[in-house]
């Protein structure tokens, strides 16, 4: 059996640009319970003074004291980095609503890799971040 090949992804330093330059982020695949990455992730986003606007089609109800949007394309304004919380196969139907609404980045969180999408994202001008989380990467690259 063939090993499954790393994702493809940016040099650190357009990661750290990526991480010090947003200022508004989408949680797509955010959870109302505390123990799930995505809740942790977003309450370090709004700590640190981000805006962030959660996705979520199964929750209605606010989350963190934000509005939760049942699409990304659901969105109004821009959105620097739509961070995603959800299986790789939902990943396809997601890069397409990021490249809709004109956001700069999709950033995979651990574990979610879809390399056909991340091709079609790159194509429409994405940076494309897989495999690697948000908060790891931001203590990594910008608190190490």
């Amino acid at each position: 059996m063939n090993p499954v090949p790393e994702p493809v992804n940016p040099p650190d330093d357009v990661i750290r640009d990526v991480l010090a330059g947003m200022k508004r982020v989408a949680v797509v695949g955010l959870s109302a319970r505390p123990d799930r990455a995505s809740y942790g992730i977003t309450r370090f986003l709004v700590g640190r003074g981000l805006e962030v606007v959660g996705v979520n089609p199964a929750l209605d109800q606010d989350v963190l004291g934000l509005t939760i949007h049942a699409e990304l394309t659901d969105v109004p304004g821009p959105v620097d980095v739509v961070d995603v919380f959800r299986r790789s196969d939902a990943v396809p139907a997601i890069v397409d609503q990021a490249i809709a609404i004109g956001a700069r980045t999709i950033w995979l969180q651990e574990g979610v890799v879809h390399e056909d999408a991340a091709t079609r994202a790159r194509a429409a001008g994405l940076i494309v971040i897989q495999d690697r989380c948000l908060y790891k990467e931001w203590l990594r690259l910008i608190n190490g």
